[in-house]
């Protein structure tokens, strides 16, 4: 046997030995378990763990890659925690490490990088991820009383907004509505009215939420902003006589003393990406539209010789508590909530559209793998031909390794999210949330001319 036999056999082999992993599904099964036997805290000390800190306020000396997406999920659960400055810190600093995956530019090759990325790299976050980051950051910044940080975050949100609508022709996606609605609020208790009405004209777009409607009622008698929307809650005075004089309108009604309460509760878990392994002729199946003739060919070519069985690819897992009913109680008394967003639904959709790139990027990378083993093979020559068949199933079990699905995702998101809206008397008011198992107890102080966000995120 050749040196360089040698060698190659040495090389692929030793590359296998070093390479391969459970990926970031691994990596959060501790934290995923923790969250479904209702243990937050202990889901925190997992993330701790992986992230190699000692504490809730604790960072990784460079927050990237895998680490990033754990500072975004410790966000979620030290909201959840009603730990709402540590949160608010934690989606700060996520949110800086983390892009957003072009989908109105994508190349194949780009949607192939994105899902089997190396981990080290920096995360590319899908659209919805990064209009949540903003939109529960805002949250965090309400249940403060912090009004002027609220307002930061929505227009961080108008900025991904615009991205949305212009660039991924997307004006309808509903993940919009429960950021539209918080930037309202914020905005109205700033008392910027005509910012108001724009986004609580926005969020009824999406459904006729009674949490918006009451906040654009009460405030089109002082603003300019208008729409079709808006239009029809607007109260119209009656038509005088012809015969009876003109006189001035009336004044508007003083509103009544009291504070303005705003309730939000997410339950349950969007689903996680897990990896996936199907046979290649079904694959083939899936992309028979997508894929060229050339790489068809090739795929069938290898799968004719036994040389390729299976492709890997992301999928997403099935959702988790997204059909539980959240219930409401002020000062011992039940009260009505709407859903806002399903974002299970948004995750499982915003999926839909690249699923069939995702499968067939993962044929062409299964192509370029068998391609490399056997150009190993020839390699090592004629001569050495045991060599070369041992080399060349190395280095392809090498590339199955390292193409191992990227299974990243934000999976501390809530499946889904209700709102409540509530004026109070002025006084002290208890606040009950609950829903899967999780319960908070609030009590409010309502001052006239004041306002409350009281949450719960029961991620279980």
């Amino acid at each position: 046997m050749t040196t360089r036999a040698w060698a190659l056999l040495f090389a692929a082999l030793f590359a296998l030995g070093v390479v391969g992993c459970g990926g970031h599904e691994a990596r959060t099964l501790k934290l995923r378990s923790a969250l479904d036997e209702g243990s937050p805290r202990r889901a925190i000390a997992a993330i701790n763990e992986e992230l190699d800190v000692k504490s809730d306020k604790d960072y990784p000396k460079s927050v990237v890659g895998d680490d990033a997406l754990l500072v975004l999920d410790r966000a979620s659960v030290q909201q959840s925690l009603a730990q709402f400055a540590l949160s608010k810190s934690d989606f700060e600093v996520a949110d800086k490490a983390i892009d957003m995956l072009d989908l109105a530019h994508n190349a194949g090759d780009s949607i192939g990088q994105y899902v089997f990325s190396d981990s080290a790299g920096k995360y590319q976050a899908p659209p919805y991820e990064k209009l949540l980051v903003n939109t529960l950051n805002m949250l965090n910044y309400l249940e403060l009383a912090d009004v002027s940080g609220a307002l930061v975050e929505a227009r961080r949100l108008a900025v991904m907004h615009r991205y949305v609508r212009d660039e991924l022709k997307e004006p309808d996606n509903a993940i919009l509505a429960l950021g539209s609605l918080l930037a309202g609020f914020a905005y109205e208790r700033s008392g910027d009215v005509d910012d108001a009405l724009h986004y609580y004209d926005d969020a009824l777009r999406f459904g006729p939420f009674e949490a918006a409607r009451v906040g654009a009622a009460r405030l089109l008698p002082r603003g300019s902003y208008r729409s079709p929307r808006l239009d029809k809650l607007a109260p119209r005075p009656p038509e005088a006589p012809p015969e009876a004089p003109t006189e001035a309108p009336p004044a508007p009604a003083p509103e009544p003393a009291g504070a303005d309460v705003l309730l939000v509760v997410g339950h349950g878990r969007v689903p996680h990406k897990i990896a996936q392994r199907i046979p290649i002729g079904l694959a083939l199946t899936l992309v028979a539209s997508d894929i060229s003739p050339h790489d068809h060919r090739l795929a069938t070519d290898l799968a004719a010789q036994g040389l390729v069985t299976w492709v890997n690819f992301p999928t997403l897992a099935p959702g988790q508590g997204e059909y539980a009913t959240p219930a409401c109680r002020v000062d011992g008394q039940y009260v009505q909530v709407e859903e806002i967003v399903d974002v299970a639904r948004e995750v499982r959709a915003e999926w839909k559209k690249i699923e069939g790139k995702v499968i067939l990027s993962a044929i062409t990378r299964l192509i370029a793998r068998v391609a490399a083993g056997q150009g190993v093979r020839a390699a090592a020559g004629r001569d050495n031909a045991a060599i070369g068949i041992l080399a060349s199933l190395a280095v392809q079990g090498t590339l199955t390794a390292l193409d191992t699905p990227d299974t990243r995702s934000w999976e501390t998101l809530p499946a889904r999210v209700v709102v409540k809206r509530l004026r109070l008397p002025p006084g002290r008011h208890a606040i009950t949330l609950e829903a899967r198992g999780y319960r908070r107890e609030q009590v409010i102080d309502a001052k006239s001319g004041g306002f409350a966000v009281v949450s719960l995120m029961a991620l279980r």
